[in-house]
């Protein structure tokens, strides 16, 4: 499969995006790297090659829009993950937790519709090869404290300050 990918200049700092021929994002973050991303890919999703671009269309629209204020234009962007049941459907369903309202893993894990899987919602964090448009850093551990991020905790500091002043 061919893949395209652009990257963006944001306030956190560069950020790529890889999408298939359909324009859905295979990956995404706050990196100039797309081939590190590619490998955040499922293997059955994995693309061959890659073509830069200038741009990406509506995916590079919103990304630059969220990063204005925006924080709902990234909704309407197709993504597509691969893993096991629990994963997408972990994934969906932090599409679904509003800007400026983060949860905590404990919370996710119930939202997932399985309470006791904490250990299973972090991993969805963490397994999360679309951030920004799949908003893994809206979620927080008990207490508020961050928890963690792969693009650093001052990128997942500042999406949620961004997120609660451009409410």
């Amino acid at each position: 499969m061919i893949a395209h990918y652009a990257t963006t200049a944001t306030p956190i700092g560069p950020f790529t995006a890889v999408v298939d021929d359909d324009g859905a994002v295979l990956a995404s973050g706050w990196t100039a790297d797309p081939q590190g991303l590619c490998t955040l890919v499922h293997p059955t999703l994995r693309p061959a090659t890659l073509t830069p671009r200038p741009d990406l269309g509506a995916v590079t629209r919103a990304v630059a829009d969220y990063h204005d204020g925006d924080l709902t234009c990234i909704d309407s962007i197709a993504v597509r993950q691969h893993s096991g049941e629990f994963l997408v459907a972990a994934w969906e369903v932090l599409r679904k937790v509003p800007a400026g309202e983060p949860v905590t893993y404990t919370e996710f894990a119930a939202l997932s519709g399985r309470p006791a899987a904490v250990r299973g919602a972090a991993s969805a964090c963490a397994r999360n090869a679309a951030a920004l448009f799949v908003p893994c850093h809206r979620v927080l551990r008990v207490g508020g404290a961050l928890g963690g991020f792969r693009w650093g905790l001052p990128a997942k500091r500042w999406l949620l300050s961004h997120e609660e002043t451009a409410r």
